[in-house]
This record gives C-alpha cells, structure tokens and sequence, in this order.
C-alpha cells in the first residue's frame, strides 16, 4: 500500500532517504545514535513522518555549519551536557609477543582497521623471529 503525501503522511525509510537525500544507512546510524528518534511504527513495515524529515534537515544544516555529530546531539537536545556517563568506547586488544601488547579503538574505520591488522601480522612476525633468534642464541652457549 503506498503511502500518502500529505503533511502527515507515513514514509518508508526507502522513502525518507530518497526524500532527504541521506541514505538509509545513515539514517540507521543516527537513530542508533539518538539523534533521530525511531520510526513510528517499526519492523518490517518501519514508518517515518514529518518530524524525521524536519530532523534531518536540521542535521544537515548543522553539518553545514560545521558541526560534529557528538555536538549536534548536544543542540538537539536543547545544549545541555548529560548528567549521564558518556557513550562506552570498545577496544580490540592484540597480543603480539609476551611482552607486547597493542590496542586499537574498535570503533576506526573498517578500512583503517584492515591497515593496522596488517601492519600487525607483519610486526608479530618480526617479533617472533627476534624471539626465535634469541633463543638459538641462548642454545648456542
């Protein structure tokens, strides 16, 4: 059933995102971030209204103006700082050797973390042949 045009009209998140210009995935990405609320009606048959075009655009603009988005959470939720504790960051922890640990933000760019995962492999391996040397020096004597 397609949805109406009117000024409350319910829109599908295919529809919002064509209607925005922000593609859908974005448009997840800011829910799951609160600065979008949720659709009004979830699931498979997920509906979007006015307020989450007027919202968006008012991203948009803020965006423009230079904005990050941790500050635009901040405006749109009228300026003021939450009392609550700040959104948790995850790490990913690499033990390379014994004595060698590296940490790495969980939350870098998939293409970020690709690069460091391989500068990793190579760093391991170098490590594993110092210890190797070491300890066909320490046979040695």
């Amino acid at each position: 059933m397609p949805s109406e045009t009117g000024a409350g009209a319910e829109l599908s998140l295919a529809e919002l995102a064509e209607r925005t210009s922000v593609p859908a995935r974005t448009i997840r990405y800011y829910i799951a971030r609160g600065l979008l609320p949720g659709p009004r009606k979830g699931g498979r048959g997920a509906a979007y209204g006015p307020e989450h075009v007027e919202r968006l655009e008012r991203i948009r603009q803020l965006q423009a103006q230079g904005y990050s988005l941790a500050d635009i959470a901040r405006t749109l939720a009228g300026g003021e700082r939450s009392a609550s504790l700040p959104s948790p960051v995850g790490w990913w922890c690499y033990q390379l050797a014994d004595d060698v640990q590296v940490w790495v933000r969980a939350d870098a760019k998939p293409w970020r973390l690709h690069r460091i995962r391989r500068v990793l492999l190579r760093m391991a391996a170098e490590l594993d042949s110092i210890r190797e040397e070491n300890s066909s020096d320490d046979h040695r004597d």
